[in-house]
């Protein structure tokens, strides 16, 4: 994992959550690749807290628009409702 980068973030809607597990699984088959890391971070905000999931990968990761559809796809599969965002470049 030492040179794992963060390649895509994502928020759920409201009472949606998603364990490490089922997230790593997800990001896995999103990049056809057991070569993946995923993790969380939580916020304060006025309303309570909210979570950012960040999933990690190989900067050489192929095909990245590919990774994007797939994991679209899945997270649909998997009803997570959401936003999710690309941060590589």
């Amino acid at each position: 994992m030492h040179d794992h980068v963060a390649l895509f973030k994502f928020n759920l809607s409201s009472g949606q959550s998603i364990g490490p597990d089922a997230l790593r699984s997800l990001w896995s088959r999103a990049c056809e690749s057991a070569d993946i890391s995923v993790s969380r971070q939580t916020y304060r905000n006025g309303a309570g807290t909210k979570n950012t999931y960040l999933l990690h990968a190989s900067p050489r990761l192929k095909d990245l628009p590919l990774v994007e559809t797939r994991l679209r796809l899945l997270m649909n599969e998997s009803k997570l409702l959401g936003t999710l965002t690309a941060v590589h470049h």
